[in-house]
């Protein structure tokens, strides 16, 4: 049974002490900004000041352009696009894993930040009943921002993937900016607190750190989706008695003979070249009596002379002055 081909595999991210040492860090910082709002500390004021300064009013040049800037941090659109540099890259590399990565990463940030949204269900700037107050439990579902931790999980995927070391710096640096960009719009546009903000920031940094925890279920996903896919198409992936023609993947396999060299060639006796093709299915396998009408070779010691007799010149004794001539008259 022939063996599927082993896709191909960048250098996948370990849970490694450093980013244990981050995701512990970046947990602690994720309490400690809930605690701040909910105990309505020094955070709660500062997202006041910031709401009743009213960025947007304060530079509107700026409005137009962010309106579609915060875009970057929407699901559907981003989901999209990055699904398809990600399919792209699956089909290149015949793997599943970046389709399988973006799909995890997109479940695991809707399990845990939108169950902290309906948790702490905190009103937004627009919706706040008193000044001063931390707006928690009160029917609200923005704490954290979901635009925020969308931005830093989907295009932290990219970097996350990246197969060189310069790859994965650039798209990490680029990764921060648009998240930072998004997360700050939002607090312009209105449309959230700055502690939103800052925990959403916090929230999807913590789904990128853990990734690494998941890839063994992701490889697993990947094994069960493509033997899925070979039973639906009659192709049997765990019988090692199956022909090899219906395996998996199969690669074609040319069987060529070749002419025979060294004293045998050129006697015309060898068949042309034989090609045949074995795929998955396709085409039937050489025949040992292909060429019957040629009959068996002959042994070495039977066969005829490769020159015929006699292929010296014969001694030519009418030529004058000639060497034959010289012998005679002596």
């Amino acid at each position: 049974m022939a063996e599927r081909p082993a896709p191909h595999r960048g250098r996948q991210p370990r849970m490694t002490r450093t980013r244990l040492w981050l995701f512990w860090s970046s947990l602690a910082v994720y309490a400690a900004i809930v605690a701040a709002v909910v105990t309505t500390s020094w955070l709660v004021h500062l997202d006041w000041q910031l709401m009743l300064f009213r960025p947007y009013k304060q530079w509107p040049e700026f409005h137009a352009f962010l309106d579609y800037f915060v875009v970057l941090g929407q699901r559907a659109p981003t989901a999209v696009a990055v699904l398809a540099w990600l399919g792209w890259r699956a089909w290149r590399q015949h793997t599943l894993r970046p389709l399988l990565v973006l799909g995890g990463s997109l479940l695991l940030l809707n399990v845990t930040v939108g169950a902290a949204k309906i948790g702490m269900g905190r009103l937004g700037p627009h919706y706040a009943t008193e000044i001063g107050s931390n707006e928690m439990w009160a029917g609200g579902d923005i704490f954290p921002s979901g635009h925020t931790a969308n931005a830093v999980v989907t295009w932290g995927v990219v970097a996350y993937l990246a197969t060189t070391p310069r790859a994965r710096r650039t798209a990490s640096v680029a990764c921060a900016m648009v998240a930072l960009g998004v997360g700050s719009t939002t607090v312009y546009l209105g449309t959230h607190w700055l502690s939103d903000v800052l925990l959403g920031w916090v929230a999807g940094l913590l789904v990128l750190l853990a990734l690494p925890w998941f890839e063994p279920g992701m490889a697993y996903a990947e094994a069960w989706l493509l033997d899925l896919r070979d039973r639906l198409r009659g192709r049997p992936t765990g019988d090692p008695s199956a022909p090899a023609s219906l395996s998996p993947l199969a690669t074609r396999v040319s069987i060529v003979s070749q002419r025979p060299t060294g004293p045998a060639a050129g006697t015309g006796n060898e068949p042309p070249r034989e090609m045949a093709r074995v795929s998955s299915g396709t085409g039937p396998p050489p025949r040992p009596d292909a060429w019957p009408h040629l009959g068996p070779h002959a042994a070495r010691h039977e066969r005829p002379p490769a020159t015929p007799g006699g292929h010296r010149r014969p001694p030519q004794s009418d030529r004058p002055g000639g060497r034959t001539q010289a012998r005679t008259g002596r």
